[in-house]
């Protein structure tokens, strides 16, 4: 795991810019530093060493010295493709996985990609062909972010590296923001910065003088329901799916350094961490964090797990003021808007994964996609039973069942449970069907824009523009996995991956690896049945089958509790911060121009008397104070400029 910046083409003081590039991602890797300075290119280099110590540093070049490359990540499967390489007749002279990329490409040019079992994003400078290649895993683990600048294109593993070429400037996107507050996260290749992109997950980036390229090289598919999966035997699946997930478990468990597991006691993280000890000689450690708040801790279920694994188990508790202490900085990582406190705790037990003097940690996260375990899958089901009765009232006491962990939800009434899912409402032909309750409930934050943001904006519609940029096949495949292709294609990279996943782990050089986001296992997913995947109400159903002998039965078969976060609690009352007031002060508020002063002071009076509060405050409250920060940190004012954007299809 590293970050790496870079460019193509002409540039003055190279050095010194690869240098403050460098610099400016250095907690990526702390191990070392390099760089490569070509007449027409440069990469730089900060390392954390997990594979070939001794021998992988960056940027490397091939014995010629006609490619060099800035890598960042792990091939997986470098064992197996560094063998047949040796089969051609290829020489090594290192044991890093980062020559083993390089070679492959030497061989195959990018269709190499299609051999990579890995989580990267990798810059390659082609010297033969006068090229620079830029290229992201398939799921999105790994950022990688580019702008131009008077005919330059740089690039880098995080934005702030960018901001520090001349010239290149932090400015908000509206755009960007209207999204954050509807989808969660921008929509790639935007993001909350003007002009700066995101290369997008499974796409490769071919610069020439002259010619910029993006292409995919993979994408995620699933059957039509007139087309039958050839899977239709349960038991085998589940047999196939331990055999896959053991695998992918056994590849992220290479590296020269120990591996720990992150250990949330659902049944993710637990299946991960069972596999994981039985494959280390030694005590796998593992790690938690635990609440004060009884709706949101689950160390009862973190403790009983360690136990019955027998690891050295670490917890870091995320007591009231927590969150909000560590805030700041995890805006300054996270480098947009965000509507959940979720981040903060994560950026917590990575900086523990660091005390105890790890590097690499595995995790359960992209199980919930990849084998529908989220509430949003169930909630849709349930939608459509209660639409095909709308008038009943039984049905929509459904919704009682699914949210258990929301005190406030068991009390409401039939009728404002069917109104609320919108039961009735909804087209059951609409593609976003299974979310407009989530995104109907997050964009109600937007009351707080500002009118000059709503000006500028001039009507424009997230959720729409989304839904434009789903592919041909979509209405083609059955609900169900409409709902996962929706929270696998963007979600999950645009924010778990990125704002819960890898920049919090690497504000403190950590290396999160996912097993359940090996390419083998997201495709036998996609081809399941739906309803292996999701029987009834169960979610994770195959999942649970194959864990059957792994797994304490009182951890196998739990209710997933979705990990969550105390929010705008965090920041309100007694111990307030300082910088909280000042952020949401109406003069704050009014210079920055994006909400609209006097409602965010009603807001933050209103979180203050009702610390509970709904869902939609929670967000408002939440993605208004990051924004605030947002602009600080990155534009050191606040005011904001409310320019036309550019149009939002990119």
């Amino acid at each position: 795991m590293c970050g790496f910046g870079g460019y193509f083409g002409s540039v003055r003081d190279a050095e010194a810019l690869l240098a403050r590039m460098t610099s400016a991602i250095a907690h990526r890797g702390p191990d070392e530093q390099g760089k490569f300075v070509a007449p027409e290119a440069g990469l730089g280099h900060a390392r954390l060493s997990v594979i070939g110590i001794g021998d992988g540093q960056q940027p490397m070049s091939d014995e010629t010295g006609d490619l060099t490359v800035a890598f960042n990540g792990e091939i997986f499967n470098y064992v197996e493709l560094r063998e047949g390489l040796l089969a051609k007749g290829r020489r090594f002279r290192t044991s890093s996985d980062t020559e083993v990329l390089l070679q492959l490409y030497d061989e195959m040019g990018e269709d190499c990609l299609s051999l990579l079992n890995g989580d990267f994003a990798f810059a390659i400078w082609d010297n033969r062909r006068r090229r620079m290649v830029l290229a992201r895993d398939r799921m999105g683990v790994r950022p990688l972010f580019y702008t131009s600048k008077d005919g330059v294109l740089y690039f880098a593993s995080e934005i702030k590296a960018l901001l520090t070429v001349p010239g290149v400037s932090a400015e908000i996107d509206p755009i960007a923001l209207d999204q954050i507050f509807t989808l969660w996260a921008p929509i790639a290749p935007r993001t909350a910065f003007r002009n700066i992109h995101e290369l997008e997950p499974a796409s490769v980036m071919i610069a020439t003088q002259g010619q910029v390229t993006v292409k995919p090289y993979w994408h995620l598919d699933y059957p039509y329901p007139d087309r039958p999966s050839k899977i239709t035997n349960e038991d085998d699946a589940a047999e196939e799916l331990q055999a896959l997930l053991t695998d992918a478990v056994r590849l992220r468990m290479r590296a020269d350094v120990p591996v720990g597991s992150y250990l949330s006691g659902g049944l993710d993280s637990s299946l991960v961490s069972a596999l994981a000890a039985g494959m280390t000689p030694l005590k796998l450690q593992t790690f938690s964090v635990t609440f004060d708040s009884g709706e949101h801790d689950e160390s009862a279920f973190q403790t009983e797990m360690a136990s019955a694994l027998g690891t050295r188990h670490r917890t870091i508790a995320c007591r009231a003021g927590d969150i909000a202490g560590a805030f700041p900085e995890v805006i300054r990582f996270t480098e947009r808007p965000i509507i959940r406190t979720a981040p903060a705790p994560l950026y917590q037990l990575s900086g523990l994964v660091r005390q105890a003097g790890l590097k690499v940690v595995l995790t359960g996260e992209g199980a919930d996609e990849v084998f529908a375990g989220y509430d949003v899958f169930k909630e849709a089901r349930v939608r459509r039973f209660c639409a095909r009765q709308p008038a009943s009232r039984i049905r929509p006491q459904l919704f009682r069942k699914l949210y258990p962990y929301l005190p406030g939800l068991q009390q409401q009434s039939v009728e404002y449970l069917a109104a609320f899912f919108g039961t009735g409402s909804a087209a059951l032909d609409d593609p976003l069907f299974s979310h407009r309750p989530r995104f109907k409930t997050t964009s109600a934050a937007k009351m707080f824009f500002s009118g000059d943001l709503r000006a500028t904006l001039k009507g424009y519609d997230a959720a729409e523009d989304l839904a434009s940029r789903l592919p041909e096949a979509f209405s083609r495949w059955h609900p169900l996995h409409q709902a996962q292709y929706l929270e696998t294609r963007f979600l999950l990279p645009g924010y778990i991956l990125s704002s819960q996943g890898d920049r919090m782990a690497m504000a403190h050089g950590i290396e999160g690896r996912f097993p359940f986001l090996d390419h083998r296992l997201v495709e036998f997913a996609a081809r399941l049945p739906p309803e292996m995947k999701l029987k009834g109400l169960v979610e994770k159903h195959i999942l649970r089958k194959a864990a059957k002998h792994l797994l304490p039965t009182a951890i196998r078969e739990r209710t997933k509790q979705p990990y969550r976060a105390p929010e705008a609690r965090s920041f309100v009352g007694a111990g307030e911060l300082d910088y909280v007031r000042d952020s949401l002060s109406e003069a704050s508020i009014a210079s920055g121009g994006l909400f609209n002063a006097k409602a965010v002071a009603n807001l933050h009076e209103k979180c203050r008397l009702q610390p509970a509060s709904g869902f939609r405050d929670n967000a408002a409250f939440v993605g208004i104070l990051s924004a605030q920060l947002w602009q600080k940190i990155f534009t050191g004012e606040r005011s904001v400029k409310h320019e036309r954007p550019e149009k939002s299809r990119e």
